[in-house]
């Protein structure tokens, strides 16, 4: 399980880029602040206490295991949407998954004592779902800004980080039934962004 949360996100990668041939603007940078963004997790430890299966349990999964490790990479796109460091081709998916190359080897090695396919196996592929779900609907904002895709594709993007946290902490919870409704919710634009990079071929 240790080698999935490490192999997963690289291999997804390498895969998504094959179907959507989507350009390397930022790789650099992604990968220089996902080695950044793991060293600084790895030293500072865990800021939100996890508590039991309540709120702060909810709280700890959304910040410091499933969604702000998407959310940070996603903040750098905003910025460099706004100074116009990204070219319109730029592929903002590539973007996060590079930045989250280095900090899912960090959690591999963190995790791997752990032994639990929660952390292991379904917090990679909410990172995955989370990264290109939210690349998904900022292309669809820059393609169609009419102001109800930008609602509609700005709510997507809020929902998101809620609904894979959301899942986390009903598999945490043995809610087995919720959780796996809420990463299905999590997965969709994942699972449509790749059947319309394909259809397009």
């Amino acid at each position: 399980m240790s080698f999935f949360c490490l192999l997963w996100i690289p291999l997804f990668y390498l895969l998504r880029r094959s179907i959507t041939g989507g350009n390397g603007s930022g790789g650099v940078w992604a990968l220089l602040f996902g080695c950044i963004t793991a060293v600084i997790q790895f030293f500072l430890g865990n800021i939100v206490s996890p508590g039991g299966f309540e709120f702060s349990r909810w709280l700890f999964g959304f910040i410091e295991i499933v969604s702000l490790p998407v959310l940070f990479p996603f903040l750098f796109c905003i910025i460099f949407l706004l100074f116009r460091w990204f070219s319109e081709e730029a592929d903002y998916a590539n973007f996060m998954l590079l930045w989250l190359i280095p900090v899912a080897a960090m959690q591999a090695l963190s995790w791997s004592s752990f032994n639990d396919p929660l952390l292991l196996i379904a917090v990679p592929l909410l990172w995955t779902a989370q990264a290109v779900g939210i690349a998904f609907f900022i292309s669809l904002i820059i393609k169609n800004p009419r102001w109800y895709i930008v609602i509609f594709s700005i709510l997507f993007i809020l929902i998101l980080p809620l609904a894979a946290s959301s899942s986390y902490w009903a598999f945490f919870s043995h809610q087995l039934f919720r959780g796996f409704m809420l990463f299905s919710v999590t997965m969709i634009p994942l699972v449509l962004s790749i059947i319309l990079h394909i259809a397009k071929k």
